[in-house]
């Protein structure tokens, strides 16, 4: 590296940047507040005027709107035409088209999901899909999101049922069947499996977010379950027992009191108005608010006009836009973007903007334990940001402090 780009970065880390009139989602609220930004990160600005005693390089004018965290989709299988399980051998391609896709939508960091797939599938894919910071090029890979294949057949949903895997030998058949694990961040799997306590405990040891779903799992197999390390529900009330009242199945732990007093229980939820009906995103919000997290399941037909199309090694169609494993009415992923998802999500429950923006925001982060430097705009953090408008349409996405897409003409230099 020349000195000449060395003194560049450097200045680039030094440049001080103000977001001035603007509203900010800071401690659950929205404030009217300046966000200040240096090296990537929010930075407290009265230790640069106190301290250093310095003014901004630049002024940003955000024209009265929203800053908000910016999104975090912990569940999204493709976009655009691109299938992670599927497109195998252009994964990094795809994964960048899909990562650039998602700036549009404030989306700042995700997590690739891979449906139920051969192994030789995840032994390709995985090793190819690395933790990514992000950038112009597109929003960051917060690591892989493997749902299956250790799920239960009869609540397989879209994934293959010649692909669904037992726990012969425990955590040395999940090594076996996905190859290296360095890559994946959260494993959905069915906790009513025979040896699926023990994986579940050596899973979350080694810092890998455990979710419950596609399961026929009553409720004391998902309290076992969270009492030996799950963390998360995958897509709440899909590919689950229905609610009973003598055994409300996974529902339950929303509310369940027989697990531990520091566990948190997370929950994914669709919020695309096909998926999840809204007086059920109504029971789900008022329950346990605490751990409810927007996800987008979106699949490759996001942002794809109707016809068939792919997910996984399956085919699908999209009809009056919703999305079907191919000649059924099985519904098999979303094709909502997560702008979209959060407004239905706000509307249907009536919930605050600023909650609203956390589910999709916060409560991702805190899930998979990044809630001190993603989802927050607290100092020190990353600046990840969105700006929007008062019906939360995304106007323009920022990571590390950096435009990264830009709608309608809102924001202007003041510097």
């Amino acid at each position: 590296m020349s000195s000449a780009t060395t003194v560049t970065l450097s200045e680039t880390d030094k440049k001080l940047t103000q977001f001035r009139n603007c509203r900010v989602l800071r401690n659950h609220r929205l404030v009217q507040d300046d966000v200040w930004v240096r090296g990537g990160k929010i930075i407290d600005p009265e230790k640069v005027f106190f301290d250093e005693k310095l003014q901004a390089d630049e002024q940003i004018d955000c024209h009265g709107c929203i800053v908000a965290p910016g999104f975090i989709d912990l569940q999204i299988n493709g976009g655009y035409g691109v299938d992670f399980s599927f497109d195998v051998e252009t994964v990094e391609e795809g994964v960048l088209k899909v990562a650039k896709g998602l700036l549009a939508h404030g989306v700042t960091s995700f997590c690739p999901t891979l449906v139920t797939s051969p192994s030789e599938t995840y032994h390709s894919v995985l090793p190819r899909i690395p933790r990514t910071a992000g950038g112009r090029h597109g929003a960051t890979v917060l690591g892989c999101h493997v749902e299956g294949p250790f799920i239960n057949t009869n609540k397989k949903g879209a994934h293959p049922p010649e692909c669904i895997k037992e726990f012969d030998q425990g955590i040395v058949t999940v090594r076996d069947v996905y190859g290296s694990m360095d890559n994946v961040q959260i494993i959905t799997l069915a906790p009513e499996k025979a040896g699926a306590t023990e994986v579940i405990q050596e899973l979350s040891n080694n810092g890998i977010t455990v979710s419950v779903g596609h399961s026929m799992a009553n409720l004391s197999d998902g309290e076992i379950a969270v009492q030996h390390g799950a963390r998360l529900i995958t897509h709440l009330f899909n590919a689950m027992l229905p609610f009973h009242h003598r055994d409300p199945g996974l529902v339950g732990l929303l509310t369940t009191d027989n697990i531990p007093h520091d566990a948190l229980v997370y929950f994914g939820i669709i919020s695309d108005g096909v998926h999840t009906h809204p007086a059920a995103l109504r029971i789900a919000y008022k329950t346990h608010p605490a751990g409810l997290i927007l996800v987008t399941d979106a699949i490759s037909a996001m942002g794809l006009a109707e016809g068939r199309h792919r997910i996984g090694q399956m085919e699908i169609e999209i009809r009056a836009g919703r999305a079907y494993v191919a000649g059924t009415n099985t519904l098999c992923g979303s094709i909502a973007p997560m702008d979209e998802c959060i407004r239905f999500f706000k509307k249907a429950s009536n919930c605050t903007i600023e909650y609203a923006l956390e589910a999709a925001s916060l409560h991702p982060a805190r899930c998979i334990a990044i809630e001190k430097r993603k989802g927050t705009l607290d100092y020190g953090a990353d600046a990840d940001f969105v700006l929007l408008d008062d019906n939360l349409n995304v106007q323009s996405t920022w990571i590390a402090g950096e435009c990264v897409y830009q709608g309608e003409e809102v924001v202007s230099n003041a510097l």
